[in-house]
């Protein structure tokens, strides 16, 4: 049994349910159109599936309420999907005019609306440094806080082309979009994909039976620092250092499968121009314990 942990469309579940005939798949994911798209696209296997609604931190719930804890391997495929970003009622791209959403569970409170018109200077600040990797974020910021003052924040354009005068000139004319670090700041604050994330690849990798692999596809670095920092951290002998052998209950029970993250070719970007930032990781159990 594997399980997709953010299913998405169903791309990835769909060729590992034709490639393996006796595979039994479990999609996980959050948002109720993704779960509504992947079902159809997976209906000819329907008897080999198991589709929750569920964040992928919940792994363990899951798995414990369909009675199958141990699987043989776990895909994360991180951040924000096509349909998500290409759909501008959902407000995750600057590239159209929508409201200031960007929820991957539409049911929540929490919205980038919220976020811009609520949280303080500081807050937003931290916000667009820690998940944004923005060298500007305390100018963004006091500027966001300025301008909410005078009016409410409420589209994706708006806050667009407030961020893009709060960064200098210089900068602007290099990078790309210069709302692009906000943007993405906003939406792991909303929907709080680093501590999910955080949680649920200890949690998959417990659940791993002997010979089972966990594959972490992520898209920008914080992502891809925490799933090495996670993955390193269970691959290493942790004997006390000078012992003349190593310590049988300090042995790793995983190694790593990839050196360091395995990158696109040019033949997959010339298929999908997305997949340029990908970052792929991957580990097995190789003990029990």
């Amino acid at each position: 049994m594997v399980v997709d942990a953010n299913l998405g469309l169903g791309g990835h579940a769909q060729a590992l349910l034709a490639a393996h005939p006796s595979l039994h798949l479990v999609g996980i994911d959050r948002d109720p159109t993704a779960i509504e798209r992947s079902t159809a696209r997976l209906a000819p296997y329907a008897g080999r599936t198991t589709i929750v609604r569920a964040v992928s931190d919940e792994l363990t719930d899951v798995l414990d309420r369909i009675g199958r804890p141990r699987v043989n391997g776990v895909l994360f495929d991180l951040g924000v999907s096509s349909p998500q970003l290409d759909e501008a009622e959902r407000g995750f791209a600057y590239s159209y005019d929508a409201p200031l959403d960007m929820r991957m569970d539409p049911d929540q409170e929490l919205t980038a609306e919220l976020v811009v018109n609520t949280y303080s200077a500081a807050e937003l600040t931290r916000i667009l440094r820690d998940y944004g990797e923005e060298r500007f974020a305390a100018r963004v910021a006091s500027l966001i806080v300025k301008e909410r003052s005078k009016q409410p924040i409420t589209s994706t354009k708006q806050l667009a082309d407030l961020v893009r005068s709060a960064i200098p000139a210089a900068t602007r004319r290099t990078g790309g979009n210069p709302a692009k670090r906000t943007f993405q700041a906003l939406r792991i604050e909303v929907n709080e994909e680093l501590t999910a994330l955080e949680r649920a690849l200890p949690a998959a990798l417990d659940a791993l039976a002997l010979g089972g692999r966990v594959v972490v596809l992520a898209y920008h670095s914080l992502e891809d620092r925490l799933t090495k920092q996670v993955l390193v951290a269970r691959t290493r002998d942790t004997s006390p250092p000078g012992l003349p052998v190593p310590l049988e209950a300090h042995q790793p029970r995983f190694r790593l499968l990839t050196r360091g993250a395995e990158l696109p070719d040019e033949d997959e970007l010339a298929r999908n121009p997305r997949a340029a930032s990908a970052r792929l990781r991957a580990a097995e159990r190789i003990r029990e314990g």
